[in-house]
């Protein structure tokens, strides 16, 4: 059951048919890796067996463990070494660890969180190896809270858990914790690391196999300006897109730059239409916008309450788990609540704390609230759903590999089929760090080799869009795909993407046609500069078409995908992924797979027509 097609303009994922049969050729990812950014020529270049881009748990732990097995290792990431995404998790990491917990209940609460579309040997991966995963963190040095008097870890929960197993460190600075461990254990090894470097595109040989990534260094150091890494393995730990939308709880260097570089390098993304818009995000006003304060699920967890403005709890007969449903449920139940009593926001009610719980347990929590003005010991928090997490990435298999040879994914970027259409709360890290130790696994079971030849994509540069589109994209995407979707407000968030998408071609031919010998007219617009904001806002706009895109199809209600106008879900015709390619100029393509599991990475099968524009 695949369907192939081009994207359009007004229907994005083409006229495909989800019962077609599969198209009869099957070419390598090769035969995509046609596109990259409009960049300066690399400057200067090192080598390495291994580049690693990003600095969470997943791309830290992929460094580690190759460095230790002899490769030559490269960290390349965003801003510090120290900022990741990681350091931004509150809650904790999830694990069966506790006493009467077993991995196949673990796997039972991701599947029903998953809505469906898990795939259930990743998750059984992820459940089975995660315990001795968490084990081995901790050698590494991370350490997490103890039971009072004991040196049991403390178990808490969270949302569509039924059992206490979620591990936390400094209450609710978990991923501070883990991520102070690994940075630790990075410079103890003495890894190379380039930092303030944002990644620029993968570079590839003739036969289509990773040959190495370009980047641009912000700022001084060692290196400068566009520069390139030679390696003939490239692991993607991007994080996020949170930055897709006005309002997430992801920090500002999260503009999908992972997924992008991806999809020009002609890899396969996948579920990008499920983004997981985090229920307890605190609420500063209907104009607020980047990166807002999370009130993480284990407040809930611990027993806080969610009220209206009466103080009346609305979760309580919504679902057997109350205010711990999966968080698609209580997002939703929270935009019903809100709509019904025609206000933005909601509240979570944790008075009965106490200030002693509060700041032992959630002091990170509690010092964000007062910084703006809030008190949650003595007065509920009001409380709002924002972007999160994506649930969809870069499509890869149970040991990271993608359908480009040589290059990986894992953490947030990757879409392994762990999550299906909504993630298990705490789910995230332990992804990260399994999936990560997997990679690595794979990566140095095989001989050393030297990466070839890197040969130039055919096709023209793609064209960079002005920083200021950023906040048009953000406002396009909050509108027409955020928590509450339809068919027309995702055709005009399409239109308005496509219209972003065709000023900046527009202004890339007329400065082409400027810069000819014969040209005389000076009055065209002007193509926007190579940059680091333009560069980010135009992978921006290409993660928000695939987005969109995939919403658009996507004509049913599952799990953290909520269309109005179609409020049910389908298994009948949607119990299956969407496979995205992206073609020169600017075609996206899709298939999709015949259920809820993944097929093999090892060639991404051709749509049966040609695309058109």
């Amino acid at each position: 059951m695949t369907g192939t097609g081009p994207i359009g303009h007004h229907d994005p994922i083409g006229h495909d048919n989800p019962s077609g049969p599969t198209g009869p050729d099957t070419p390598t990812a090769s035969d995509n890796a046609t596109l990259r950014l409009q960049a300066p020529a690399p400057g200067w270049s090192i080598e390495a067996d291994v580049v690693v881009v990003g600095s969470g748990v997943a791309g830290l732990t992929a460094a580690l463990r190759c460095a230790a097995a002899g490769r030559r290792t490269v960290v390349v990431t965003k801003a510090r070494l120290d900022d990741g995404s990681t350091r931004w998790a509150q809650g904790g990491i999830a694990a069966a660890l506790g006493e009467g917990d077993t991995p196949e209940q673990h796997l039972t609460d991701t599947l029903v969180a998953g809505a469906g579309l898990c795939d259930e040997n990743a998750v059984r991966t992820l459940v089975t190896e995660g315990p001795d995963a968490v084990r081995r963190l901790i050698a590494t040095g991370a350490r997490f809270d103890t039971t009072p008097g004991g040196d049991e870890i403390a178990l808490t929960r969270e949302g569509g858990h039924h059992r206490r197993r979620i591990a936390h460190a400094g209450g609710d600075a978990t991923g501070a914790e883990i991520s102070r461990a690994l940075v630790d254990a990075v410079r103890a090894q003495g890894l190379r690391t380039i930092e303030n470097a944002l990644v620029l595109d993968l570079l590839t040989d003739a036969e289509g196999r990773t040959a190495g990534v370009t980047l641009h260094v912000m700022g001084e150091g060692q290196h400068d300006g566009v520069g390139a890494v030679r390696a003939p393995a490239v692991v993607l730990a991007t994080g996020g897109m949170g930055q897709v939308f006005s309002a997430t709880t992801n920090p500002a260097v999260s503009t999908g730059d992972g997924v992008a570089l991806a999809l020009r390098a002609g890899a396969e993304v996948s579920d990008l239409e499920f983004v997981q818009f985090h229920p307890t995000v605190l609420y500063l006003g209907p104009d607020a916008e980047g990166q807002q304060p999370l009130i993480s699920e284990a407040v809930r967890g611990e027993g806080a309450h969610l009220v209206d403005a009466d103080g009346i709890r609305f979760m309580t007969g919504q679902h057997e788990l109350a205010e711990l449903a999966p968080r698609d449920i209580v997002a939703k139940a929270i935009m019903r609540r809100a709509h019904e009593r025609g206000t933005e926001h909601m509240y979570l009610d944790a008075r009965h704390f106490g200030a002693r719980m509060w700041e032992e347990r959630f002091p990170t929590i509690l010092a964000a609230c007062r910084a703006h003005g809030i008190d949650p010991v003595t007065e509920p928090i009001p409380v709002a759903p924002a972007a999160h997490y994506a649930s969809g990435g870069v499509r890869t298999d149970l040991y990271g590999r993608t359908t480009v040879p040589g290059l990986y994914a894992c953490g947030e970027v990757a879409c392994t089929g762990v999550h299906g259409a909504n993630r298990l709360a705490s789910n995230s890290l332990l992804e990260g760090l399994v999936f990560a130790e997997r990679i690595a696994d794979d990566i140095t079971s095989a001989p050393a080799r030297r990466p070839g030849p890197a040969v130039e994509p055919a096709a023209a540069p793609v064209p960079l869009l002005a920083p200021e589109a950023r906040t048009a994209i953000q406002r396009i995407m909050t509108a027409g795909a955020g928590v509450l979707r339809s068919a027309a407000s995702l055709a005009e968030a399409a239109t308005a993407l496509a219209r972003l998408q065709r000023d900046a071609a527009e202004a890339a031919t007329t400065a082409a046609q400027a810069a000819a010998p014969e040209a005389t007219s000076t009055d065209r617009p002007k193509p926007a500069e190579p940059g680091v904001e333009a560069w980010e806002v135009t992978n921006l706009l290409l993660v928000a078409r695939v987005l969109v895109a995939g919403a658009m199809r996507r004509e049913e209600t599952r799990g953290c995908h909520w269309r109005e106008d179609h409020a049910d879900r389908d298994d009948a015709h949607w119990q299956w992924h969407f496979l995205v390619t992206h073609r020169p100029p600017h075609t996206l393509h899709t298939r999709t797979t015949d259920t809820a599991a993944f097929p093999a990475t090892t060639a991404a099968p051709a749509p049966e027509t040609e695309p058109t524009q």
